[in-house]
């Protein structure tokens, strides 16, 4: 991101002042680069990002058998295409061995926050797409840190961003319950609401793309008020630990991907495409 340049100094200003203004000015611009925390941010950075996975907070919060909210039966399409998701906990993914057992497509957490970024990302985006897998990235929100302007680009500038490839689907937004605090993280429905809307927009802005939406039917009926807003907008992804995805959240008629399971050899977060093949890549050339 290019860095913001104050207004000139005023003239009644020393030499000797605005030589030292200029000096302090030099010192503190590593602090504004991308990548490296503000003294703003201070206490903000995330304790221990490598154990906030996709639905890592949802088994934990809703149980294995009820993350999705409901028993109300949502279809599956018959051909649906399998899939996996991981993060900096799964270190090094044997890539060649998943597509092998009928792997299809595979997204890989990209940031948290506004400061941190998962330091296997390279290897496991990289290794999906060799392997001939259909890849994208996701960001794990944390809205009491940052906007989610703040956070959209972020994502985008650290490996969020989309490509008109054919292989490369659009970035998704990973809201779940609080790892650190509060479930909701102290924000009311409409401001929750607000926070989202303004991530996807940016994110919208930043890539072309519409982001994906990760979340469960308790968490976003808790914290949003089951808002019907990004229905019609933004993919749903679900996930649901039995065996049916369950009733969905507000706004959405169906789901796009089903999270069915957080255990499993040899990645643990397993998921199904709803469509065919062919409809996974119109997902992913954004028409």
């Amino acid at each position: 991101m290019p860095l913001r340049r104050s207004g000139p100094a005023r003239r009644t200003v020393s030499l000797a002042a605005g030589t030292l203004f200029s000096l302090l000015s030099v010192l503190a611009l590593p602090l504004a680069l991308p990548g490296f925390a503000t003294a703003s941010d201070a206490g903000k950075r995330p304790a221990h990002p490598e154990q906030d996975w996709m639905g890592s907070t949802i088994a934990a919060r809703e149980g294995v058998d009820r993350a999705g909210g409901g028993l109300e039966p949502q279809a599956t399409h018959s051909k649906a295409v399998a899939g996996v998701d991981v993060s900096s906990h799964n270190h090094h993914v044997s890539w060649s061995a998943l597509r092998r057992s009928g792997v299809r497509f595979a997204y890989v957490k990209a940031t948290e926050g506004n400061s941190y970024t998962n330091p296997y990302f390279a290897h496991q985006y990289r290794g999906s797409y060799s392997a001939g897998m259909i890849h994208g990235a996701y960001h794990f929100a944390l809205p009491d840190h940052s906007s989610g302007s703040t956070q959209a680009r972020y994502f985008a500038d650290h490996g969020g961003d989309w490509s008109r490839d054919g292989r490369t689907l659009p970035g998704a937004l990973d809201m779940e319950y609080n790892p650190y605090g509060a479930t909701c993280y102290g924000k009311s429905a409409k401001a929750m609401v607000h926070w989202i809307q303004d991530f996807v927009e940016t994110y919208r802005e930043e890539t072309g793309r519409d982001a994906v939406i990760y979340t469960s039917t308790n968490w976003w009926k808790r914290c949003t008020g089951n808002s019907g807003r990004f229905g019609r907008s933004n993919p749903l992804w679900i996930p649901r630990y039995g065996s049916s995805v369950g009733s969905l959240p507000g706004g959405w008629r169906y789901h796009s991907i089903w999270q069915h399971t957080s255990s499993g050899h040899p990645v643990g977060d397993h998921n199904r495409f709803n469509g065919n093949y062919g409809r996974l890549k119109v997902l992913a050339n954004g028409h």
